[in-house]
């Protein structure tokens, strides 16, 4: 949805524009590393840690910090996380040295916190300490209308880097980004118009073009009465594989959890790194879009 643009964006337009801005995706890194990386670790602190390192609070200090998919984090890392914002100290992992950290805060998540705090997952008092100016960001779908401007300003962007006119989107091939869900949100726009611009003959950016992209998941998952309904045959029968009905069901979960990695394996009843491994697969063979 562009969150972490849009927190660039409040960096540089605050008192805190000279200082760091960094940024972390807390759904990507288990709770030791994600400890690690946010806190720093001396070395020895454990195996394989071979050197002193800063962690991100250190290196973000006078800056912005943005923690993105803040959800995920488990609950001894929102402990320590409330006693930073509280106190403005920490500790690398293996010291018992308080560190003073100036650092401000911005926490994004695609889950309603409230209903996480209700539900016993995320920590009421950590919630209150964040929840200071909230605000929602719309999936780009459901901002379809701001879709050519974004098409005209990524096309522009990269045509600049090359000194070169930028391309032209046939309306079809407009109607065709506007029609689609993306699950990817604004970084998948993003990739679609620089491939576009790659692969695009005499400027022109087609609908036949842009079409095979956007094929997995144009419609939204059906439900399960609806699937029933249509009576969707679900045999391996040596043409379909048990591979690409598996291949269907994941891309239809991620594209009904908006591509959430960690809710989609949840409702697979598999693991992330699992789900991952097999994303990774079906890209290298061109099976599945590569925003995935």
């Amino acid at each position: 949805t562009g969150k972490e643009v849009a927190s660039r964006w409040i960096h540089e337009h605050s008192p805190r524009a000279g200082g760091p801005f960094l940024a972390i995706n807390c759904a990507a890194l288990s709770p030791s590393l994600l400890e690690s990386e946010l806190f720093g670790h001396e070395k020895g602190a454990f195996t394989g840690a071979d050197k002193m390192r800063k962690g991100r609070f250190e290196l973000a200090d006078g800056g912005t910090l943005l923690l993105d998919e803040i959800s995920e984090i488990a609950p001894e890392i929102q402990a320590k996380l409330l006693r930073v914002l509280q106190e403005r100290t920490f500790e690398r992992v293996g010291s018992s040295t308080s560190r003073s950290v100036d650092v401000r805060i911005i926490a994004t998540s695609n889950r309603d916190l409230q209903a996480e705090v209700e539900s016993g997952t995320f920590r009421q008092d950590l919630f209150f300490r964040l929840n200071v100016l909230p605000l929602q960001m719309p999936s780009l779908r459901d901002h379809a209308e701001d879709i050519p401007e974004l098409v005209t300003h990524f096309l522009r962007t990269m045509s600049a880097k090359e000194g070169r006119e930028p391309c032209r989107v046939e309306p079809d091939a407009m109607d065709l980004l506007m029609q689609y869900r993306w699950p990817g949100n604004v970084r998948e726009l993003e990739n679609i118009c620089e491939r576009a611009h790659v692969l695009s003959i005499d400027s022109l950016v087609t609908a036949e073009l842009v079409s095979s992209w956007l094929t997995c998941v144009v419609e939204p998952p059906q439900s399960r009465a609806e699937q029933e309904a249509d009576g969707i045959e679900l045999v391996c029968d040596g043409v379909r594989q048990l591979e690409d009905i598996e291949r269907a069901v994941i891309v239809a979960t991620l594209s009904h959890n908006d591509g959430h990695r960690q809710r989609s394996a949840s409702a697979l009843g598999i693991g992330v790194r699992t789900l991952g491994l097999k994303l990774k697969k079906w890209k290298e063979s061109n099976l599945v879009p590569t925003t995935l």
